[in-house]
């Protein structure tokens, strides 16, 4: 019987070793330097992030990769629990005026799907890429997911799966907080789920 083997994947109790000097490679290649790993469990999921979504963000109901077109607080829960590995991508930014926030998110965001792409290729078929941002691809969105004309492309950000990103980021080491104006620099944050 012969058994194939990816070069880059070893399995240890049926589970991916990941080859993160390899990943990194790919990280820094695609010009990804800001980043940390963290072991998925530390994503910190709540309850309250739904409901800021739902009572707060002027895109609820609006977008193919927003509430309520996402899974529940509970499927997202049980969503991370699947993973081993999670990598978080810090992007800072400070933007002369707030509509210029979304063609730089739109760019970073094609950029992180490139990244994804070749993790995926680097055979680690469970990467998945959540947006620092909601997902901007398209100059308008068509607001549900079965008119998205982006299906394969479009991404949820972090905080449409119930992340509290701010309690994850912090626990990470990096700084995050709720900005007053445009003036002050934004930190954002891109997470790359891995097993």
């Amino acid at each position: 019987m012969r058994r194939l083997y990816c070069r880059a994947c070893r399995l240890k109790g049926g589970h991916l070793i990941i080859d993160r000097n390899r990943l990194e490679t790919i990280f820094e290649r695609l010009n990804f330097k800001d980043y940390c790993w963290i072991r998925a469990s530390q994503i910190e999921v709540a309850n309250w992030v739904r409901f800021k979504c739902m009572f707060g963000c002027s895109s609820y109901g609006k977008k193919g990769s927003c509430p309520p077109q996402v899974p529940s607080v509970e499927e997202c829960r049980a969503f991370f629990a699947e993973y081993s590995d999670a990598v978080i991508f810090h992007f800072a930014k400070k933007v002369d005026r707030p509509e210029d926030r979304v063609p730089w998110s739109r760019e970073v965001s094609k950029e992180l799907l490139k990244l994804e792409r070749e993790v995926f290729w680097a055979g680690y078929h469970k990467a998945m890429m959540l947006f620092m941002d909601e997902c901007r691809l398209c100059e308008r969105c068509a607001g549900t997911r079965e008119k998205c004309v982006n299906k394969e492309d479009a991404r949820p950000g972090p905080e449409s799966l119930a992340v509290d990103v701010f309690s994850t980021v912090r626990g990470a080491g990096y700084p995050i907080e709720v900005l007053d104006d445009y003036n002050r620099e934004m930190n954002r944050y891109a997470f790359l789920m891995v097993e």
